[in-house]
């Protein structure tokens, strides 16, 4: 199964109700994520731009899609962000595989890593 981060933002009106009745989140959501075939690793309450994260696991993209698709069409979300997350042992393999890759790709423009970095002069 692929772990996938979850970030979610609720309506003003998802807040009311739920400061209202004061569900379980993990209770209310739990039937969705398994019937995209998904686990609940841990989910967070989070303040600022998010309000609720959570580590899901699915086994493949497109379950983790259906389970973003069904939750979103319900209305009370104002944001969701599904991002597919690696192990460590696997972004080192993607790091191989790149260097694989980088040897063989030719960049339609050559840029020099001093100038990109260099701050803009004043007009």
């Amino acid at each position: 199964m692929a772990h996938y981060l979850i970030e979610v933002g609720y309506t003003a009106q998802a807040w009311s109700s739920q400061i209202d009745d004061q569900p379980n989140v993990v209770d209310r959501i739990t039937p969705a994520v398994k019937a995209a075939k998904g686990k609940i690793e841990s989910i967070y309450y989070c303040f600022g731009e998010r309000d609720l994260v959570g580590i899901m696991d699915f086994p493949s993209p497109e379950d983790a899609a259906s389970f973003g698709l069904a939750v979103t069409s319900g209305g009370a979300l104002r944001s969701f962000k599904t991002t597919p997350l690696l192990t460590v042992a696997q972004g080192i393999d993607s790091m191989k595989r790149a260097a694989e890759v980088k040897a063989r790709y030719t960049p339609p423009v050559t840029v020099n890593l001093v100038e990109q970095k260099a701050p803009a002069k004043a007009r």
